[in-house]
């Protein structure tokens, strides 16, 4: 009886110091209560990651939170889009986005666990109030600086980039210092995961998207057949233009041509007119029998032939021939 009472006694023991034994992990913070009061908090991060006594279970307790970065999505909501200029009209988009947060520091989680508890607590508390400042926020921008194909004013970025960085830094500029000293919580950043139109008017957007492209294309079209007609013309116009210079060039020339073949005609005539007169006959000859389908059947003894048997004598003025040769005729054609 006394040993099983000196076992019952060794493993309560064992039982107190193992419920008052308690670990905190680099990654946490370690919220110590006493009865319900805080009484320390032990920073993972710092010195405060390892082995730690106190009292036992129930009388203490530990809560162990989270202290890396963490986030968590805001519920898709739906705003309208401003134009202040009056450009255009209002436009609904569904905006998600996300929060990424963490407890400020090892002197912060008190005032955390107090007004929130737990990171899915605050979750819920800080989703709303940060959606409503995202929705008043989006509300004063038009569609254009959510959606555009602009370019920035710095070389890389959109104009889009550039308003994306502004509402970021006005919406923590607003939020930071109040979370932080509201809950305890370092707001780190929030971002636009998408925007888009709600689902119901977006198949009606597509349409009338589809219908400005197809009027465009054929605003397009009708200006590319515009240009070519215009092409064309003109390039008929310049056609007809070129032709009618190199026909009159070609008369010219030709006019040109007639007159000097006039000329040496004439002159070839002064120096010899019966050499010409045979030259021009011969031509005519030429003219008849230059057809290959032609057949002459003569007599040697008819007149045409004469002409290529006793072709006239040119005249010379070589004065190297005797008189005699000039008279009879030897220095002509053999």
């Amino acid at each position: 009886m006394r040993l099983l009472s000196k076992i019952l006694l060794v493993a309560l023991f064992l039982l107190l110091v193992r419920l008052s034994l308690y670990t905190v992990d680099a990654a946490e913070y370690g919220y110590v209560t006493i009865l319900g009061k805080h009484v320390a908090t032990f920073d993972g991060g710092a010195d405060g990651a390892g082995l730690h006594l106190g009292w036992p279970w129930p009388f203490s307790s530990v809560q162990r939170l989270d202290r890396r970065l963490q986030f968590f999505d805001l519920p898709a909501t739906e705003v309208l889009t401003h134009d202040p200029e009056g450009k255009t009209i209002d436009k609904t988009l569904s905006i998600e986005a996300y929060v990424c947060w963490k407890i400020a520091g090892s002197d912060a989680v008190d005032q955390f666990v107090r007004r929130l508890g737990t990171p899915e607590r605050a979750r819920d508390i800080l989703g709303p109030r940060i959606n409503s400042q995202l929705g008043a926020a989006i509300t004063q921008r038009s569609m254009h600086d959510l959606v555009s194909t602009d370019a920035g004013e710095k070389p890389g970025r959109t104009h889009v980039d550039e308003k994306m960085q502004e509402l970021q830094f006005e919406l923590m500029t607003q939020l930071r210092e109040t979370l932080l000293r509201d809950y305890g919580v370092d707001l780190v950043d929030i971002r636009l995961r998408r925007f888009s139109h709600p689902g119901e008017v977006r198949s009606a957007i597509f349409d009338r998207i589809r219908s400005e492209r197809k009027k465009k294309v054929t605003e397009i079209l009708s200006e590319g057949e515009l240009k070519a007609r215009n092409i064309e013309s003109a390039a008929e116009e310049k056609v007809r233009e070129l032709l009618a210079r190199a026909r009159f060039d070609e008369e010219k020339l030709k006019g040109q041509a007639d007159t000097e073949a006039m000329l040496i005609r004439n002159q070839a005539h002064q120096k010899d007119p019966e050499f010409y007169a045979f030259l021009k006959q011969m031509e005519k000859l030429q003219s008849i029998l230059a057809d290959n389908k032609t057949v002459l059947l003569l007599s040697t003894h008819r007149p045409l032939f004469d002409l290529l048997f006793m072709p006239p004598r040119p005249l010379t003025s070589n004065p190297s021939l005797p008189k005699d040769d000039k008279k009879n005729g030897q220095g002509g054609m053999p």
